[in-house]
């Protein structure tokens, strides 16, 4: 599987950011999805995460409520709608795919998100 993640930009605090992630391969839909996020000079860490069928969703504290992860495996993409953004959710966002149960095998290129103040 190779992901190719795109949606990055400038945003304003308070402002909205859509990630997608195209998969290419035809076994997307048998895999966990998940976006993760690495802050300047801090680790990488995963924000969101959902099961391939769409139904089992994960979160990081600090954004639920304000993102939204989705799928649409017919289209062989993922996505990850970001609201209200602050400037901590400023990172270079990645995503990711691996089988159930297992590690993320397959990673996207990152795309830079920045929150201005």
């Amino acid at each position: 599987v190779q992901l190719q993640a795109s949606g990055g930009g400038l945003v304003q605090a308070g402002g909205s950011l859509r990630l997608s992630c195209a998969a290419s391969g035809r076994t997307f839909s048998t895999y966990v999805m998940g976006w993760f996020r690495q802050p300047p000079g801090k680790e990488r860490d995963l924000v969101a995460r959902i099961n391939g069928n769409g139904r089992g969703r994960y979160y990081k504290d600090s954004v639920k409520g304000r993102f939204t992860i989705s799928r649409d495996n017919a289209e062989n993409t993922g996505y990850l709608q970001m609201n209200s953004l602050t400037p901590e959710d400023t990172a270079v966002y990645y995503c990711a795919a691996g089988p159930f149960g297992g590690e993320f095998e397959y990673w996207g290129q990152g795309t830079q998100v920045t929150v201005s103040s």
